[in-house]
């Protein structure tokens, strides 16, 4: 997963990306409301981590923000020191998922994590369908109308990846992170190049159900064409 982390103490946020990181997923600092609601503006994450007293807002606030101006409902997890039960149901109430209050136990804060992510993104073992689509993840299988579609392992996970993410639209940091599992600049006409195939052969189009459109500067998002319109 890729995670964002909020707390203007260093130690704190060195302390919560060392777990996150420990659990196997990429963390993002952040010491500032401004800082992370600047990147989320173009950024994609699976989860986000926050303090609640910040130097310029409160993460009461980035959530409310969040829950507003982004378009996908990533999980919360609310890191502070305050405990009063009134504050707890007013996180819960602006729609943070979890709360644990600080000092830091790495265990509690690990299970809350997995806890959160088992909810927000099941594992799948098995073959899954999408309309027409087959996808094999054990076998990197893709098929279209039960007709066998070649696709290299990068191609497949590619894929396998924006159908397990149907609707969100997905940054290219966050492909390069979860797809090509690196923190290196990986070009950007790699993951173009890579996107092209994946769509033409997949045929990936409003037509078999599904598109696969590319935001400019933003990043990528496979749609379900029969999916209702939100009003």
């Amino acid at each position: 997963m890729r995670v964002g982390i909020l707390d203007d103490d260093p130690v704190q946020l060195s302390l919560l990306s060392h777990v996150v990181e420990w659990l196997g997923h990429s963390a993002h600092q952040y010491v500032s409301a401004a800082s992370m609601q600047r990147e989320l503006a173009y950024q994609s994450f699976d989860m986000l981590l926050l303090d609640w007293q910040l130097p310029d807002s409160s993460g009461l606030e980035v959530l409310r923000w969040v829950r507003e101006k982004v378009q996908d409902r990533v999980p919360v997890l609310f890191v502070t020191a305050r405990t009063d039960e009134n504050d707890i149901v007013e996180a819960l109430t602006a729609g943070a998922d979890d709360f644990i209050s600080k000092p830091i136990r790495v265990k509690e804060l690990s299970a809350r994590i997995r806890a959160m992510q088992r909810r927000a993104y099941p594992e799948v073992e098995g073959p899954q369908t999408w309309g027409a689509y087959r996808l094999d993840p054990l076998r990197k299988i893709a098929s279209l109308r039960e007709e066998e579609v070649t696709l290299t392992h990068r191609e497949f996970d590619l894929a396998w990846f924006l159908f397990r993410n149907l609707g969100r639209l997905i940054s290219r940091q966050h492909l390069q992170e979860d797809v090509w599992r690196s923190d290196a600049d990986t070009k950007s006409r790699s993951i173009d190049t890579h996107i092209s195939r994946v769509r033409r052969k997949l045929s990936l189009s409003a037509e078999n159900g599904y598109r696969l459109t590319s935001l400019y500067s933003q990043g990528y998002r496979l749609e379900d064409t029969n999916a209702p319109e939100e009003t």
